[in-house]
């Protein structure tokens, strides 16, 4: 039997992590999500997410600590899609996805993970990247470290703020 090791996610599946506050929030003073963290704005950044769907999920994240689209300010707001616009230019470029998902939760029921502070996500997408391990066992088999993403995208991110 073939095993698939990614103890990393150990504190997620279990609920244990040692968070405390905003995970956003801290992400950008935190010696450990430093490295996640692509691109950054006046007011917004861009994150690898920790618990991918598929290589090269990202999410756009006001730098502000605010729940939903209503509290964002205008210019929050422009920051946001602009960094939505480049996430979808590098994860094309970098990945050549089939599809792209970009998207908003908002509020637990909606599939909010982090409820109280407004973020979007970009999900690349392949025909067929949804299989039984997803469907039937509940587990995601992602083919590359979160260290390499950051690696092919954190080039293209530096390029397209300099256009």
């Amino acid at each position: 039997m073939e095993r698939l090791w990614s103890p990393w996610r150990l504190a997620y599946v279990t609920g244990t992590s040692d968070a405390r506050g905003c995970v956003f929030c801290d992400a950008l003073t935190s010696e450990a999500a430093a490295p996640l963290v692509l691109c950054r704005g006046e007011r917004c950044y861009v994150i690898l997410n920790l618990y991918p769907y598929n290589s090269g999920h990202l999410m756009v994240v006001p730098i502000r600590h605010v729940a939903s689209l209503a509290e964002c300010s205008h210019a929050e707001l422009c920051e946001m899609m602009e960094l939505t616009r480049r996430a979808e230019i590098a994860l094309a470029e970098a990945y050549r996805p089939q599809g792209m998902n970009i998207g908003i939760n908002l509020g637990r029921s909606a599939g909010a993970g982090v409820v109280d502070h407004v973020h979007i996500h970009a999900v690349p997408r392949w025909t067929g990247d949804t299989n039984f391990m997803s469907v039937l066992g509940q587990v995601r088999v992602l083919p590359e470290e979160l260290a390499e993403t950051a690696r092919r995208l954190r080039p293209i991110f530096q390029r397209l703020a300099e256009e």
